[in-house]
């Protein structure tokens, strides 16, 4: 597996895109100005009214949702846009792959590392290399690792190691011991390795990791067919509702604001759109501040809980986004700070730092997913439109804006650190890898 460091060809020239992409945010902020929304939408120019976005149904994909339901796509001049549910992230994928033009999608919802994943050609068919683009983080935190009720006994939290003997039996006795997670190489995949290894569990030899699409997830728990899962909200919630297993932890306490899935789309669409590309932004920018207001968390949870949506009742989705943990296991914790962000407190949580793509490249190439000569640096600059996300936050009137590309050092749970000047020393760090 190769991964191609030159800038992907995509036929119009990148400097020549930002320069028009800068005029047309200037031209934006000048319309808006000028007229009420409607006309503010129409003095923008999109080159297309609309897109096909996908969508898995996770919390985390709320602010597409609610920028379809409250009409922020209209009101930025991209009235046709579709918000599409996908049946799992391989079906994502292979949509994605196809495009909007051959009945798949343009982008939408997808785990962060799923942009490298594609670009690499790594995950899809035939190695076939699909250029995309990250163009803001939908969300921070508000994941779980679950584990099924027969290990109520051990106490599990966030030391996965309370969990070794019992596997190490199971497996003695000649029964498999299954961890699900929900894309390789995607962001719950990573969740569930690094809680594992951290308590002296290698996921590569020690348990069997599977893949079950996230709304499967309780399902397959009920039959017995895993013994531990990690996946986003609301599935965790509901599995702790009909009493089937209980949450070891929420993502946050691994890794606290942690990044999780994005707004990605296939660059050819970007490249050839710029304008209506900035109004995709723009309104789910706005949507996302919607979301992240305590006031309006009841009502995004009607709305994406709808038959339409997600199809789950209104009690599965509330509490954790209000940070109200019931852990399922005795354990419960009101109005903590582990509830889901979508942009903080000037759009930080939105914003796609590099360095947080960093992360996920030298994660990835911890378990074998990349190899150890992949130029990060480049696939992140080839990848990550950062320079977008600023000139479509000008759009929308904001003026104290993130600096930089890092967000700095981070720290996880059990210690470890991981400085995104210096992937090495974090990799050198780490017992459990499949690298040596």
């Amino acid at each position: 597996m190769t991964i191609e460091t030159r800038r992907f060809e995509t036929g119009i020239d990148r400097r020549g895109f930002i320069k028009g992409a800068t005029a047309t945010a200037a031209l934006l902020t000048a319309a808006r100005q000028l007229f009420p929304s409607g006309a503010y939408a129409a003095a923008s120019g999109p080159e297309v009214t609309g897109a096909k976005l996908g969508y898995i149904a996770l919390t985390d994909s709320a602010p597409l949702i609610i920028a379809k339901e409250k009409g922020l796509f209209e009101k930025y001049g991209v009235p046709d846009v579709e918000v599409l549910k996908q049946a799992s992230w391989g079906a994502t994928r292979d949509n994605m792959a196809l495009g909007g033009d051959s009945g798949g999608i343009d982008g939408g919802h997808i785990l962060r590392p799923k942009v490298h994943l594609y670009s690499s050609g790594s995950v899809i068919q035939n190695n076939q290399k699909l250029p995309m683009y990250t163009l803001l983080n939908l969300n921070e935190d508000c994941q779980g690792i679950s584990v099924a009720q027969e290990y109520a006994d051990t106490g599990v939290q966030l030391d996965s190691g309370a969990l070794k003997e019992a596997f190490a039996a199971k497996k003695a006795a000649g029964k498999p011991v299954s961890a699900a997670m929900t894309f390789p190489g995607g962001t719950h995949d990573l969740w569930l390795r690094y809680w594992l290894a951290a308590g002296g569990i290698n996921p590569n030899t020690d348990v069997d990791v599977i893949v079950v699409p996230p709304p499967q997830m309780v399902a397959n728990m009920k039959v017995g067919n895993m013994d531990v899962f990690c996946v986003g909200e609301p599935w965790n919630e509901q599995l702790v509702h009909q009493k089937i297993g209980f949450t070891a932890l929420t993502t946050g306490e691994l890794w606290r604001r942690h990044p999780e899935k994005i707004l990605g789309m296939r660059a050819s669409f970007v490249d050839a759109n710029p304008n209506a590309t900035l109004a995709i932004m723009m309104a789910t920018m706005e949507a996302q501040q919607w979301c992240d207001q305590m006031e309006n968390k009841q009502e995004m949870a009607e709305i994406v809980g709808r038959r339409q949506w997600y199809n789950v009742p209104v009690d599965d989705i509330i509490g954790r986004i209000r940070g109200d943990i019931n852990y399922g296991n005795g354990r419960t914790a009101e109005g903590t700070d582990l509830l889901m962000k979508f942009w903080g407190e000037k759009g930080e949580t939105s914003y796609p730092w590099k360095s947080l793509d960093t992360w996920f490249m030298t994660e990835n190439m911890r378990w074998g997913y990349f190899p150890e000569s992949t130029d990060i640096k480049a696939m992140v600059d080839n990848t990550n439109r950062s320079d977008l996300w600023l000139e479509a936050a000008k759009g929308i009137g904001l003026t104290d804006l993130p600096s930089g590309d890092s967000r700095g050092v981070e720290t996880f749970f059990d210690g470890k650190v991981f400085d995104p000047a210096n992937p090495t020393a974090y990799l050198d760090s780490l017992d459990i890898k499949a690298i040596a």
